[in-house]
């Protein structure tokens, strides 16, 4: 590039705690530009995309669709994001499907059949190409229609992120996430060689609604191709600062990043909001831009489709819901070597069941390789045994929020978890380090995230007992109260009559009841009518035995 990129004075780095390098293989996937994948015959959209509770379906089967029309809106009972039609078809299911998660469980999806003409309809947003105009309300209404939701991995509805920041804690440093330290992926990096005119622009807007003091654009200093593209892009904007990192894994992490940066910790439990700092994703940011800037929602995303198991690796624009055996015929097919399909990753993805599973909104990778390829970058993917611990603490090492994954490790094979939370089990980020560098090739995070769902089922189990226990003990306490009201209304009632009866005595007559009484003169005059009946009855029989 022929322009003068503007220079910036160096901003101080630190450096977070272990840390891996294992073979990145990047170059394998990031030689071409972006392209558009195309339109598939079928798309199969889970409603769980998001972090949170899935979305409600506001379609129904037999319904024609147009690209962009949300087809499940948000719930609104807690975290939720819209779902849209990706393109235009006609829905021809909403049933159950694999999902791709590493549960390997199945979802709620609605099947639309594409009609391959890509029609909007009214459907299409309104292009807020003034955004410095328009009121930042109106702007987070645009992200939270867009169905927005953090494309790093993590899906936290986006709208919600920033809206956090607008109610009560500013924002004092915006930080960029380009690292993109997970070996073999390159949608990232792709993304700001391609589009790095956009991505400001989408920083400008967030920069409008957020208004920070500064605003930090990293990037791992192996993309020196994205590292100019938008230095160059952004030197007009004196408030933005394009910040090479060193390459190392998971320099990437949100709490990682903002330790690399600022030398700052997150607290433990706490959000980076909470120390004045705001993690947004590249691809994201990029979105932001298409929903504010082009009106158009969340409908696809960068993929990257590498591995030595198809034959032209590349990044593709991939319709949410297409599915991974239709991505791999777009890159060339399989090669002989395919034998792992991996969402994500080799340190932190999750392999897949089968190829027909769909391509969601946390969908950054397809990685079709080897078993040799994959055990060179994460041993969990070995074909050696796993051996007995051998208590060598290169995990405690390499661990990047300085847990101990060795004790944690046994106290999990006891299936003691209160041990494993003592140690602080939660904090981890799932970022396969100590598995990598586990010589006995011990599946770590896969006991990690064990032990994670387990403390989660059993709290949520407590929660159930404490729910039954409460509402036994409210129960007894219902009936208690209810006996000592009515024990309290006859005491109250037994006291009244006394008070009458002791008023009565102060009238002159302390034994006399005038209820009492009254009865008594009833009964009486019975008896009197009673006994002259029949006395006249008697009589009249006497009166008759005399005539006869």
């Amino acid at each position: 590039m022929s322009a003068v990129i503007k220079k910036s004075a160096p901003i101080k780095l630190w450096k977070f705690h272990g840390g891996v390098h294992p073979p990145f293989h990047k170059d394998e996937s990031n030689q071409t530009p972006i392209t558009f994948a195309g339109i598939p015959a079928q798309l199969v959209l889970p409603l769980q995309q998001h972090i949170g509770i899935e979305a409600e379906p506001c379609v129904h089967v037999g319904d024609s669709v147009y690209k962009g029309q949300i087809i499940a809106s948000a719930n609104k009972i807690g975290l939720s994001a819209n779902i849209h039609a990706p393109t235009s078809g006609k829905v021809s299911a909403i049933e159950e499907k694999p999902l791709p998660h590493i549960s390997g469980l199945s979802g709620l999806c609605i099947v639309i059949e594409t009609d391959g003409k890509d029609k909007w309809d009214e459907s299409k947003l309104e292009s807020y190409v003034d955004y410095e105009n328009k009121d930042t309300k109106k702007l987070l209404e645009r992200i939270e229609q867009a169905g927005i939701v953090g494309l790093g991995g993590a899906t936290f509805p986006t709208a919600v992120k920033v809206a956090g920041s607008l109610n009560e804690k500013q924002v004092k440093t915006l930080i960029i996430n380009g690292a993109e330290c997970e070996p073999y992926i390159t949608c990232d990096d792709r993304l700001m060689r391609d589009k790095s005119a956009e991505i400001i622009s989408g920083i400008g807007i967030l920069q409008t609604m957020l208004k920070p003091e500064k605003c930090l654009i990293a990037i791992e200093d192996n993309k020196p191709e994205a590292i100019e593209a938008l230095r160059l892009a952004c030197q007009e904007d004196s408030n933005i600062t394009v910040v090479p990192i060193p390459t190392l894994y998971p320099s990437g992490g949100e709490k990682q990043l903002i330790e690399i940066l600022t030398g700052q910790q997150v607290p433990a439990n706490g959000l980076p909001l909470d120390i004045g700092l705001m993690g947004i994703n590249i691809g994201t940011v990029y979105s932001i831009y298409k929903s504010v800037i082009e009106g158009e929602p969340l409908l696809s995303r960068i993929v990257t489709i590498t591995g030595n198991g198809i034959n032209k690796p590349q990044n593709l624009e991939v319709l949410i819901g297409t599915s991974f055996n239709y991505l791999a015929e777009q890159a060339g097919g399989y090669t002989k070597m395919a034998d792992h399909l991996i969402m994500g990753g080799p340190m932190m993805g999750f392999a897949l069941e089968n190829d027909q599973i769909p391509i969601v909104k946390a969908t950054n990778c397809a990685l079709i390789s080897s078993t040799t390829m994959l055990s060179e970058s994460n041993s969990e993917y070995a074909d050696q045994p796993t051996l007995p611990c051998i208590r060598c603490g290169k995990c405690m090492d390499v661990c990047p929020v300085k847990l101990l994954p060795q004790q944690m490790y046994w106290h999990i094979r006891a299936k003691d978890f209160e041990k494993t939370l003592d140690h602080n089990i939660n904090d981890c980020i799932d970022c396969g380090c100590c598995s990598y560098v586990c010589p006995s090739h011990i599946p770590l995070v896969d006991y990690f995230r064990f032990a994670k769902t387990e403390i989660r089922n059993q709290e949520i189990a407590t929660q159930k007992s404490d729910l039954s226990r409460d509402r036994h003990e409210f129960l007894l306490f219902r009936k208690e109260r209810d006996k000592r009201e009515r024990d309290e209304k006859r005491a109250a009632h037994k006291a009244a009559l006394q008070k009458k009866k002791a008023e009565a005595g102060k009238n002159g007559d302390a034994t006399k009841d005038p209820n009492k009484d009254s009865k008594a003169d009833a009964i009486k005059a019975a008896m009197a009518r009673a006994k002259a009946k029949k006395q006249e009855r008697s009589k009249k029989e006497s009166e008759t035995k005399d005539e006869i």
